[in-house]
């Protein structure tokens, strides 16, 4: 595997294609381009057979150049690196930084090509190829391109193994929010391993994680669990806690759900006394609104009520 860092500063890994399946997909791409050469100069033979001999040698080197170099190269332009030996080998050419090829790289590696592999039959390709870190050819160098691997065996990724039933939630109010991601890490990659090491081996690692896990929840692990099973229980419940927190959500499942139809006033809800008094009254039409008058006013005909005494 080959890391490249970008412009950007992202680190890329690519598979450069194995020297093997590289000459395979160079085979097949030269097998179709021979059989189209072939195919060709026959109709031009057929259709040219009046044309002198200075005539049909610039039209057989022209079919030449035509197929043989500029066949490959408009094929690889335009299926960004996939020729028909690459596509059924599964490789790909790309750029150095990891992007599609362009005309330019084509061209370049078409043109060097006619020289390393059809001049001397492949033999300068597979010593640059042998002595390249990458498994580069001379075309490769000179337009700055890398054949890379596209088809990658995918491997199923172990599970970690459940623990024990009577394990089972029994860490529930385990505190976990002090564990960093770098020891989960480690618990899972030795779990998911833990049949292929060394028993005494396997053992001290167990040991060692449970330790580690047990003084960052602040909780000594029980005694008499192997700690194995200790670490297995742990990371179920883990797991658990993702699920729960995944479906409830961050309200989780105590949330009061509205009922469909009514409206949610931030705040909570309006008190009924106050959404009496605001609300208007109706008036009858016609009928002038009623002025209501101070609490300190009383009835006009009695003086003393109002502060004013008429003159005797």
């Amino acid at each position: 595997m080959s890391e490249l860092v970008t412009g950007e500063a992202v680190a890329l890994e690519l598979r450069p294609a194995k020297l093997p399946s590289r000459a395979l997909a160079v085979v097949l791409d030269l097998v179709v381009a021979l059989v189209a050469y072939i195919l060709v100069t026959v109709a031009l033979v057929a259709s040219t057979s009046g044309l002198d001999s200075a005539a049909r040698t610039a039209l057989s080197i022209a079919t030449f150049v035509l197929v043989l170099v500029g066949g490959p190269i408009a094929v690889e332009t335009l299926s960004h690196g996939r020729s028909l030996g690459k596509l059924a080998c599964g490789l790909r050419v790309v750029r150095d930084d990891g992007g599609p090829i362009r005309f330019r790289h084509a061209l370049v590696r078409g043109a060097v090509g006619v020289i390393e592999i059809l001049g001397t039959f492949g033999c300068v390709a597979c010593i640059a190829s042998l002595v390249s870190e990458r498994g580069r050819r001379l075309g490769d160098v000179f337009a700055g391109t890398l054949v890379v691997r596209e088809r990658v065996p995918t491997v199923s990724a172990a599970s970690v193994p459940p623990p024990p039933p009577w394990l089972v939630g029994r860490f529930s109010e385990l505190d976990l929010s002090t564990v960093p991601d770098g020891l989960w890490l480690a618990i899972r990659q030795y779990l998911t391993r833990m049949h292929q090491l060394d028993p005494q081996v396997g053992w001290a690692m167990s040991a060692r994680l449970a330790s580690d896990l047990a003084a960052c929840t602040g909780t000594p692990a029980p005694h008499g669990i192997p700690p194995a099973a200790y670490l297995s229980a742990v990371v179920q419940e883990r797991q658990e806690r993702e699920k729960r927190r995944m479906y409830t959500g961050p309200g989780g499942a105590g949330a009061a759900e509205v009922p469909p139809g009514t409206l949610s006033v931030p705040g909570g809800p309006v008190p009924s006394h106050t959404r009496s008094q605001s609300r208007p009254q109706a008036q009858a039409p016609g009928v002038p609104e009623e002025q209501e008058r101070p609490a300190s006013y009383g009835d006009p005909s009695d003086g003393t009520a109002t502060g004013f005494a008429p003159p005797a």
